[in-house]
């Protein structure tokens, strides 16, 4: 399974669902991609693709809690391949 980071470069933040929305369990900090559109989107879609819907989560400052190991997997694997492809162009 590939990357879920579209471009370099692009703008994430750290979110979970709100208290009450689901078990503690359940709310752990996903890394979601910030879209390129006006406005503030119905619900964003994180790189494990967990749907997170406005007015049901929260937008943290860092990670609070337990992280979603899919979703850091993910943004671990865009930047291992960025360091990859910059080394091959500096070679």
């Amino acid at each position: 399974m590939g990357s879920a980071m579209r471009e370099p470069g692009v703008a994430v933040v750290l979110a979970r669902l709100r208290r009450g929305v689901v078990g503690e369990s359940r709310r752990v900090c996903h890394v979601v991609p910030v879209p390129d559109v006006d406005g503030v989107p119905d619900w964003l879609e994180a790189f494990c693709g967990a749907v997170l819907r406005r007015g049901e989560s929260e937008w943290l400052p860092s990670i609070r809690g337990m992280p979603c190991v899919r979703c850091l997997s993910l943004a671990a694997d865009g930047l291992r391949r960025r360091e990859l492809d910059i080394l091959r162009v500096a070679s």
